[in-house]
């Protein structure tokens, strides 16, 4: 049975989807964007909006009980591929190793202008 997990610390669904959603062993985060959920807009510049996003993230991970080290994959969406070292560097100073699968993928348009969008999945028996 899958379990919707929801926080008002992290921006509410911009559609009919859950921010994250518990399924068996494993949880499934959506797409986070820079959204500062205190005033509902979007946080200025690459860097604000990366550290945004993996706040956004944290906050979801907290209301599910569990944090980043469960991380199995990351798939991260950057409106310019030019901003890999920078999301990379602050990405990284989140993480610790093992390290995560993850992918970065270069996209035409992200959601209300996002320079960058990060979903993960999580493996909660890990």
């Amino acid at each position: 049975m899958n379990k919707a997990i929801h926080t008002e610390k992290a921006p509410a669904a911009l559609g009919p989807y859950s921010q994250a959603v518990a399924a068996g062993d494993f949880l499934y985060v959506s797409g986070q964007i820079g959204i500062d959920p205190t005033t509902g807009e979007m946080t200025e510049g690459i860097e604000n909006q990366t550290k945004q996003v993996l706040k956004n993230i944290q906050a979801i991970l907290e209301k599910a009980g569990t944090d980043l080290t469960k991380a199995a994959k990351f798939s991260i969406y950057l409106k310019s591929m030019d901003d890999f070292s920078t999301v990379n560097e602050i990405y990284g100073s989140y993480l610790q190793e093992p390290y995560p699968a993850r992918s970065t993928i270069e996209v035409s348009k992200l959601p209300k202008d996002a320079l960058v969008e990060m979903d993960v999945i999580l493996h909660l028996k890990a």
